[in-house]
């Protein structure tokens, strides 16, 4: 599996590099699409998800490098290769979180309102992004057999791709992938609902992203660990239960409060 997808000189480009960056444009463009439909400035948007993305990557590859210090101890220049892959999806989340709130807070905007724009494309960017490891041949599962794969309907080059050395591995990113974007389809359709309340797209995506992420990760091989837990594990059992929490809060709302999509209730963004 070729990592490079093309060579200009001494300079390469990466799928990986290549395919976050069409994520990040994509959840760009689909949350300024959206948030104008609420006369939320373009220049809010860009600014907020511009920072998010800066601080996002900061925070994926300093989760990483955290949690995996043995491999860049005494090599620290290897920490700044994140073309390489090495990119935590719940560091980048947190992080990105953190600016958001603190972007609103500066605007007096309210947040969950915001989420709410943010979390439906990032599946969608998400989706695309796992392919990024697949290039780079990582965020496999347990090693499994060509047969079994076969039975699944997995297509022959991601067979190829995911055999490492002579052995095959389980195409976790690629179920990873999937799963994200049937949710994106789910949540664009649910977006539109009549009486769907503020914050409810929110704890649907850390509902559906916590069970998803916590599954994907009984058979991931190079999970990052704490003692002998799956960090990811205990991160997702945190969102589940966060996401669960803000469902439960909103189903207590009368069924005309704080509707979505009411174009009314969204506070004037002063940018």
């Amino acid at each position: 599996m070729n990592p490079v997808l093309v060579t200009i000189g001494n300079f390469e480009v990466r799928w990986y590099s290549a395919l976050i960056l069409l994520a990040c444009f994509l959840v760009l463009v689909l949350v300024e699409k959206e948030a104008e439909r609420f006369k939320v400035k373009k220049e809010f948007i860009f600014n907020m998800l511009f920072w998010a993305l800066i601080f996002g990557v900061i925070g994926a590859r300093l989760y990483y490098v955290v949690f995996n210090w043995d491999m860049f101890s005494g090599n620290y220049l290897e920490i700044f290769k994140i073309w390489n892959g090495g990119l935590a999806i719940h560091g980048g989340l947190l992080f990105g979180l953190i600016t958001v709130i603190l972007y609103c807070k500066k605007y007096n905007v309210r947040t969950i309102r915001i989420l709410d724009f943010v979390v439906v494309p990032l599946l969608l960017g998400q989706a695309i992004g796992r392919w990024g490891n697949f290039f780079n041949q990582e965020a496999h599962g347990a090693a499994t057999t060509v047969e079994l794969l076969k039975r699944l309907a997995i297509p022959d080059f991601i067979i190829d791709g995911m055999t490492i050395d002579g052995v095959v591995y389980t195409p976790t990113f690629l179920y990873e992938s999937l799963v994200c974007f049937v949710a994106f389809i789910i949540l664009l359709l649910v977006r539109r609902g009549k009486y769907i309340k503020v914050g409810t797209l929110t704890a649907s995506y850390l509902v559906i992203y916590g069970t998803l992420r916590f599954f994907i990760e009984m058979s991931r091989t190079d999970a990052l660990m704490l003692g002998g837990f799956k960090i990811a594990q205990i991160v997702s059992v945190i969102m589940f239960i966060v996401g669960l929490g803000i469902l439960m809060f909103t189903s207590r709302k009368g069924k005309f409060e704080d509707l979505y999509n009411d174009q009314s209730n969204m506070n004037e963004v002063r940018f």
